[in-house]
């Protein structure tokens, strides 16, 4: 009887958990939220059932639980991966699953760019179908001085393709078992991905034009603010696994966390390489006098 009970394969068959649905209160919570929040930024109410939602309350509340449920949910596949849960089956699929997360963020972006080239070629369609400034028939609009590429977003580029490189040496440290290598590449990373995010607010600080009123505002500070984002995540992401490698986690053998950071902070390298020729510098206009 107990033969018949027997793991003759290499899958893992996890064992019943409630994060999928915990999870997916605190994303209903939250998109209720964004709503009174917009809503609350129009100077409007969001009221339903009877009950007041307007203001920033109730997405606070869902980005709250959802925070809970990524370190709860990953705590726990960390430890099925030390338990030798994950065998090589179970790797390789975890690596296809990183593999299209990555893909699907790249076709994320790609409707960013779309947006941005489809306002700069087509300047006279780009006011149509929304209620912004006209374009003066080329691109920048008039009006608009646009940051100069060689200045503040070339320092930015140097710090994020300085941070590939760190992150790089901390995986070939790695894999040679050079635990201080690992742990001193991984904080480098963490203390480039910190200065890229101030050096963009600053920038967005000094900004000559605004999010609002114009369709290049507009196409900038979504391309360039969800990588900002993306950025941001990806040092998170970095600086658990600098804290697990403290803790002495991954082995050259295994470390399929550390590898999933060390390939989407390579894709947020990537894609800034592209921001900044396409918006920085082929859609430069007049730069600010800052």
């Amino acid at each position: 009887m107990a033969e018949a009970h027997t793991k003759n394969h290499d899958y893992h068959l996890v064992d019943p958990s409630p994060w999928p649905f915990i999870a997916s209160i605190g994303a209903f919570l939250m998109a209720l939220g964004a709503i009174g929040f917009m809503k609350s930024a129009q100077g409007r109410e969001f009221v339903l059932l009877g009950i007041d939602l307007t203001g920033w309350g109730l997405f606070a509340i869902g980005l709250l639980i959802i925070l809970y449920v990524m370190f709860g949910w990953w705590r726990d596949t960390i430890r099925e991966s030390r338990e030798g849960h994950h065998t090589r089956v179970v790797s390789l699929h975890l690596r296809y699953g990183m593999l299209l997360f990555i893909a699907s963020e790249v076709m994320f972006f790609v409707a960013w760019f779309w947006a941005y080239f489809d306002a700069a070629l087509f300047t006279g369609e780009a006011i149509q179908f929304a209620r912004v400034e006209a374009t003066g028939g080329h691109w920048p609009p008039e009006g608009i001085a646009t940051f100069d590429p060689w200045h503040l977003p070339l320092l930015n580029t140097l710090i994020l393709l300085c941070s590939g490189t760190t992150v790089t040496w901390a995986h070939h440290a790695l894999l040679h078992n050079d635990r201080e290598g690992l742990k001193w590449g991984l904080a480098l990373t963490v203390m480039l991905g910190v200065i890229f995010t101030l050096c963009q607010a600053y920038e967005y600080a000094h900004a000559a034009f605004s999010f609002g009123g114009n369709i290049y505002g507009a196409t900038f500070f979504m391309a360039t603010g969800f990588h900002g984002f993306h950025v941001i995540v990806g040092t998170i992401f970095l600086a658990v696994c600098l804290f697990r490698a403290l803790a002495g986690h991954f082995t050259p053998e295994k470390h399929f966390g550390f590898e999933a950071a060390a390939w989407y902070w390579h894709f947020v390298d990537v894609v800034w390489l592209f921001l900044f020729v396409s918006i920085y510098i082929w859609g430069a206009g007049t730069p600010a006098a800052h």
